[in-house]
């Protein structure tokens, strides 16, 4: 009954004498038999469920009765009505005169109506309010899931996916701190898991430029001990003091990266983080090497990143790294050229030597002479459409020069690893990709030509740019 219950029949009783609930029952069903005829017949009506069970609540009190009566029916408005009249027609219960009044029916349905608006405004609050994502953060849920999904093993070791075919290796401490780097787009990151670094480590990093990116406490120090005991690491830093690299945001990340420092040139540190932070990058030219943490996605070498186009993770640190290495860059060209315009410095007799001039006579062949700064060697090759490739050292000393069709060649066979080349021609993708793998800090040609990728490790430029921005 309680499933079809549609309406309840609340009444108020009062007897003169005491009486108990089944004398108010008796009453209401002897006093209403054959009242509203055989349709509406109170007993006929509970036979088929038509209406329930009378529910009556009463207590005696000085020689007096008082109490309630609830009648539930599944019969309509009009017959609900009806019956609930004719139980006003009760003038006695027992032996007692008695009084019946109908005070309210109740719309069952009505009531559950309310519960359901109570229900759903609860709801709206509590659970809309809490789940609602607006269309950035859905994307970032989505992007931020595959880059979880995106976590590996190398021999066991919590990875990101570009570790075992990357030239070059990022070594962190823990699989949170993989989780990090792959959120900024470095997925060729691997975790030791502790001080106690597998020799799987020492094969992973035979044969690629690693970095180790370690936290910026005293167990960061440990592990780094135990790692070049294990392993082969080229570069080294710390996130700041205090702090560890799962904590670190995008542009903390790839600072810590930019500013790595040799490995040899804190090894005998009694705590190489504090050394890395005195040292601040000054231990390295302009980067010559492959870089853990500048190359990007588009070099697939040491930081890959967000495969999504509309992900600028990597790029927005390619540029203020580009722009840092302008401001370098411009800065060692300017002091380099003041310093050999200077009436004041005589250059020594080795100097002359070695740019071809006569030291007897003074006088000195034009086109044999090496210039000492970046500019000087894109006025001679690519002015001067000599139609070669120049490959220079960190302090603009020549290392080799041959034509410019042979570029690659002399890129990758070169005896030490150039830190610049000046090219009388276009710059096509291959030597760019070569470049980068051998260290080359930057390139100016003639033209660029269409790239696919770009290394943010190597600085692009054509000769009008540099001697435009120079002079």
């Amino acid at each position: 009954m309680d499933d079809t219950t549609k309406y309840l029949i609340h009444a108020d009783v009062t007897a003169s004498g005491v009486v108990e609930r089944s004398d108010v029952v008796g009453a209401i069903f002897g006093q209403t038999e054959g009242l509203l005829g055989e349709e509406l017949d109170l007993r006929d009506l509970q036979q088929s469920s038509k209406v329930g069970r009378i529910d009556v609540e009463i207590d005696s009190s000085g020689g007096e009765s008082r109490g309630e009566v609830t009648i539930a029916t599944s019969l309509d408005k009009v017959e609900t009505a009806t019956l609930a009249a004719s139980l006003e027609t009760i003038t006695r219960v027992g032996p007692c005169r008695a009084d019946l009044t109908v005070t309210n029916i109740e719309d069952v349905r009505a009531a559950k109506r309310r519960q359901i608006v109570d229900r759903a405004h609860e709801l709206l609050v509590e659970a809309f309010d809490e789940t609602a994502m607006s269309s950035q953060e859905i994307l970032e849920e989505v992007r931020q899931r595959v880059r979880v999904a995106d976590v590996t093993e190398y021999e066991g070791l919590p990875a990101g996916p570009r570790v075992e075919d990357s030239d070059a290796v990022v070594i962190v401490e823990g699989r949170a701190d993989v989780l990090t780097l792959l959120q900024y787009g470095v997925k060729n990151a691997v975790a030791v898991e502790g001080t106690d670094v597998p020799d799987v480590v020492a094969d992973l990093t035979a044969e690629r430029t690693t970095t180790a990116f370690l936290d910026g406490d005293r167990g960061g120090d440990l592990i780094l001990r135990e790692l070049s005991q294990v392993a082969d690491v080229d570069y080294v830093t710390f996130a700041p003091d205090g702090r560890s690299v799962e904590d670190l945001s995008r542009h903390e990340v790839f600072e810590a990266l930019r500013d790595k420092v040799p490995y040899d040139a804190v090894a005998d540190a009694s705590t190489p983080r504090t050394a890395v932070a005195a040292t601040d990058g000054s231990a390295m030219p302009a980067p010559e090497s492959d870089d853990a943490a500048a190359d990007s996605s588009e070099s697939g070498d040491a930081v890959d990143g967000p495969e999504s186009p509309d992900e600028p993770a990597v790029a927005d640190a390619a540029e203020e790294a580009d722009a840092a290495a302008e401001n370098v860059d411009d800065a060692e060209e300017s002091a380099a050229e003041t310093e050999l315009e200077s009436p004041d410095v005589t250059p020594e007799p080795a100097d002359v030597e070695e740019t071809g001039t006569d030291a007897e006579t003074g006088s000195g062949d034009a086109e044999t002479t090496v210039p000492e700064t970046l500019h000087g060697h894109v006025e001679a090759v690519v002015r001067g459409e000599r139609k070669t490739v120049r490959l220079l050292d960190d302090e603009f000393g020549e290392i080799d020069e041959a034509p410019a069709e042979d570029a690659v060649e002399a890129v990758e066979a070169a005896a030490s690893p150039p830190s610049a080349v000046v090219l009388d021609g276009e710059l096509s993708q291959r030597l760019l990709d070569v470049a980068a793998q051998r260290g080359v800090s930057q390139a100016v040609a003639r033209s660029l030509g269409e790239f696919t990728k770009r290394p943010t490790s190597v600085r692009l430029r054509t000769a009008d740019q540099l001697l435009g921005d120079g002079g």
